[in-house]
């Protein structure tokens, strides 16, 4: 029998799903230092984000011989050591078509937050705060959004931002997109120049570090305001923390972190942020949408 272990959660009809076409199914978290172990005894591994599987987890995983496709749930691969797993013989697939439209509604949400001050104003209500004149927000509609990196997000975020009244900009790693003539490609300086918001749907790569770090954020037109819903690590959060001080940004909306759960209390509470605790993809119809795309995997795989 096919075993595949479930590390961080699945939709539950997913599960049923794969257990009546005669798939056994774990669904159990291992901490780092066993799971190598653990993975002996599976033909499959479907991760989300907390589980991480780096190189002494593939080896002792390979040496086994067993293990032979990990997948995650989700759009992001940065937590597996994709090329190692590969080189050992291991398949490794992602599902990301399945929470597009959820990460971009997210950072449409963030935008309107701090727009309109949801964020603070939700806050100090309940401290029995009465601050009316001091939440004179702004309105999107009229505004630049800059968008860096054109994947599925930001394809789904350019139409909903489209829609109300904003002008899309965006650029890319390969360049101009084929099929986004409707809105104007530039180079990452000349978007963070012009735009009002900034939203980022770029993978994190360890090596290069921050894609927007202090010299990135000082490029940014005073007063814009700045969106991560991609990865931890793609902004400097320290220089991120004194842009937002100096006023030099009117807000950041972020739902990722350096670290995860997140330590860093100054820029959680920090009055001018939108915070989410990675939730870009937790909603009831994304999760089936993944759970609906890992069964197509699992199954042309082993059919």
């Amino acid at each position: 029998m096919i075993r595949i272990l479930v590390t961080d959660g699945m939709e539950k009809n997913a599960i049923k799903a794969l257990r009546a076409k005669g798939f056994e199914v774990v669904e159990e978290f291992y901490e780092t230092k066993i799971l190598g172990e653990k993975l002996e005894e599976f033909d499959v591994i479907v991760v989300r984000s907390a589980t991480k599987v780096r190189k002494p987890i593939i080896d002792k995983a390979a040496k086994a011989g067993r293990l032979k496709l990990i997948i995650r749930g989700g759009v992001g691969v940065d937590n597996i050591d994709v090329a190692y797993a590969r080189e050992k013989g291991i398949k490794v697939a992602n599902t990301p078509n399945a929470s597009s439209a959820s990460v971009a509604e997210l950072a449409l949400a963030h935008m309107f937050a701090m727009s309109r001050f949801v964020n603070i104003s939700n806050v100090s209500m309940r401290q029995g705060i009465w601050d009316k004149k001091k939440y004179n927000g702004v309105e999107i509609s009229g505004k630049t959004l800059g968008l860096v990196g054109y994947g599925r997000i930001s394809r789904q975020l350019a139409k909903k931002a489209s829609a109300l009244g904003m002008t899309v900009i965006y650029t890319d790693i390969i360049g101009k997109v084929k099929d986004a003539d409707e809105y104007e490609f530039c180079e990452l300086d000349n978007l963070l120049k012009r735009s009002d918001y900034v939203s980022l749907h770029i993978p994190f790569v360890k090596e290069q570090g921050a894609t927007i770090g202090k010299a990135q954020l000082d490029i940014m037109k005073d007063g814009a305001f700045l969106i991560n819903c991609a990865r931890g690590g793609v902004v400097d959060e320290v220089a991120l923390i004194e842009a937002l001080d100096s006023g030099k940004l009117s807000g950041a909306g972020v739902d990722v972190f350096v670290e995860e759960p997140t330590k860093n209390e100054i820029l959680i509470n920090h009055p001018r942020v939108s915070v989410t605790p990675h939730i870009g993809a937790a909603t009831k119809e994304a999760q089936v949408r993944i759970g609906s795309e890992i069964i197509s995997i699992i199954y042309d795989f082993f059919k």
